[in-house]
């Protein structure tokens, strides 16, 4: 994961929003649709990696990604979520 002092610099490239670490819960509900070849970033591609890891914005309207412990912070990169 991503330590503390370079979380607090990162945030949303659109919104400007900070980012926190997704809890386990996103991630498990993203990596069901995933699972189920639901799940879509906001360009439409779907993720065929496993989610194991993430950050999400602090409206809680998207996630991010990570790779190897790399965000994928570009507007498209992003999984867009339903409001709560």
């Amino acid at each position: 994961m991503i330590s503390d002092d370079l979380l607090a610099l990162l945030c949303c490239p659109e919104t400007r929003q900070p980012l926190a670490a997704a809890p386990a819960e996103v991630i498990a509900q993203l990596e069901a649709r995933r699972a189920a070849g639901t799940l879509t970033n906001r360009a439409g591609k779907q993720l065929l990696e496993p989610l194991t890891e993430g950050l999400l914005r602090a409206d809680g309207a998207a996630f991010f990604p990570m790779t190897a412990g790399i965000p994928l912070l570009t507007p498209d990169d992003a999984v867009l979520l339903p409001p709560p």
